[in-house]
């Protein structure tokens, strides 16, 4: 990892030279990357914009983490204010949906950008992000975001290991991807939904701790729990508080996925389509 750190630290002192925007969600991985992009632009008197959006496919958490993170830096924090669902496109979650939100949101960001005089805007991909599916990539490339972390080949665990020794205080904080990521693709994405899916996320996360990597993912009136399969446990010993709690918000289905959490579940099928062709 020695030699990874390296040369992203190399890469972000020359990006550091000008001024420049990061996308910054108060995730593990950008947050890593403002504090060192902070650090590097200290000695050329630059100026870093911490962009961070605030919209309703994300869950109100993130904003408040990124405020507090980048006041801890001393980063300058900006917040876009945007809704994809006022794209037609967007609302009924298609397969490209990731390709499409990331058009939208980056292209008001290098609006941003180019407002302040900046030509670099940067993003925290990781090396992990270039081997799933993530249509949203090709937005990325065509807008020219520059990726350090994947760049310099830097894993999710090595990200993690990296912002503990930089004392990046979420540094063990688990992701917090778009809330359309918890509905099948083709189901039509609303705002009721999406404050219920959220609700009973942060409430769940009060009961099993909030480093906790859990999801909600909802398939019409069901609702379907990933958790750790050591977790299932305690699941089963508080079913009677959680069945009361989920069905309040409107959910008449629940159930409990035995293959446990895993990132981008909702995306299997579209893998599978993938490797079979």
């Amino acid at each position: 990892m020695q030699n990874k750190e390296k040369a992203l630290l190399t890469q972000l002192d020359e990006i550091a030279k000008q001024d420049l925007c990061l996308a910054f969600s108060g995730g593990v991985d950008s947050s890593l990357l403002l504090k060192l992009v902070m650090d590097a632009s200290a000695k050329y008197g630059t100026k870093v914009y911490a962009v961070t959006f605030q919209t309703r496919l994300h869950p109100p958490c993130d904003l408040e983490t990124a405020t507090r993170v980048a006041k801890e830096v001393g980063a300058v924090h900006e917040v876009l204010f945007v809704d994809e669902l006022e794209q037609e496109a967007i609302r009924y979650n298609p397969e490209n949906r990731c390709y499409l939100c990331k058009h939208y949101l980056f292209g008001k960001l290098l609006e941003f950008a180019r407002d302040h005089g900046v030509t670099q805007v940067l993003d925290g991909t990781n090396e992990d992000d270039l081997h799933v599916y993530r249509p949203g990539r090709k937005a990325l490339r065509e807008y020219g975001v520059i990726s350090p972390l994947a760049a310099c080949h830097v894993t999710k665990t090595e990200v993690k290991a990296l912002a503990a020794k930089y004392g990046v205080s979420v540094a063990h904080r688990p992701s917090t991807p778009c809330m359309a990521t918890r509905l099948p693709y083709g189901a039509e994405i609303n705002y009721d939904v999406l404050d219920r899916i959220a609700d009973g996320e942060a409430w769940l996360h009060t009961m099993f701790g909030a480093e906790e990597n859990l999801r909600l993912r909802v398939h019409g009136d069901m609702v379907r729990l990933e958790i750790a399969p050591e977790r299932m446990g305690e699941v089963l010993e508080k079913r009677e508080e959680m069945i009361a709690y989920l069905k309040k918000l409107g959910f008449s289905y629940l159930t409990m996925d035995l293959e446990g959490f895993r990132s981008g579940s909702m995306d299997e099928k579209i893998t599978q389509k993938e490797e079979t062709k």
